[in-house]
């Protein structure tokens, strides 16, 4: 069966406005949309949950073998379940946010997550978003976005977004969890934050929402023209 559609994959710095452009770039194509990033804080949450040791690996691969992880699509985007349970909230706070960055470095939870994400991914159709997903998770993307902003844009976008939500930290904060995020993804052994080869590098510091995703959808409409002529 031939593919559905382009797979394409969207890549960026934390809070660079990555997710909500591939949200609606995805509701925009009738794409399937995937948020790795809420994958990762899904077993982030249930480690924190079970207090589990991040360096005992026979009980990381226990607990990663009984977890399940789905998305499903609503209105507002992806809902994110763990075990069932629908954690789209939960895994959003800071206490997560915190925690993730070791959780991702472990590499049976790349495993399992990646595995994961090129079954959803494989058939096309589809707006991947995440930190590797150009580099590891589908390298023959049909299209590669890289999105960052400057750290003082992405620092009063997350406090933003925290505050509509009725959570407060002060934006020095915010700027220092950014950075030190960014920094360790930026520096991981596997699967590091880079732009991919081929990668469309988008500095989003004075764009709107509006604009990246009309971006996103006009280098679509190219892609698209492209393997038709």
């Amino acid at each position: 069966m031939g593919r559905r559609g382009l797979i394409i994959a969207i890549d960026g710095t934390a809070a660079s406005g990555k997710s909500t452009t591939a949200r609606r770039v995805a509701r925009d194509l009738g794409y399937r949309y995937v948020d790795t990033g809420a994958m990762y804080r899904a077993v982030a949450l249930k480690f924190m949950r079970q207090s589990l040791p991040l360096d005992d690996q026979e009980a990381v691969v226990r607990v990663l073998q009984e977890t399940d992880i789905s998305q499903v699509i609503a209105n507002s985007g992806a809902r994110t379940f763990l075990d069932g349970e629908d954690v789209t909230d939960p895994i959003r706070s800071p206490e997560v946010t915190a925690y993730v960055g070791p959780v991702c470095e472990i590499p049976q939870v790349r495993e399992k997550l990646v595995d994961l994400q090129r079954q959803w991914g494989k058939d096309g159709g589809v707006v991947v978003e995440g930190r590797d997903i150009g580099t590891v998770v589908f390298p023959d993307a049909d299209m590669k976005i890289f999105m960052d902003a400057s750290l003082k844009v992405r620092t009063r976008r997350r406090r933003q977004e925290w505050e509509r939500k009725g959570l407060k930290e002060d934006s020095q904060s915010i700027a220092t969890g950014i950075d030190r995020r960014d920094r360790r993804d930026s520096e991981r052994k596997q699967s590091p934050l880079k732009a991919a080869p081929g990668a469309i590098h988008v500095d989003t510091s004075g764009l709107t929402i509006e604009e990246q995703v009309n971006f996103v959808l006009e280098k679509v409409r190219e892609a698209k023209a492209a393997q038709k002529g």
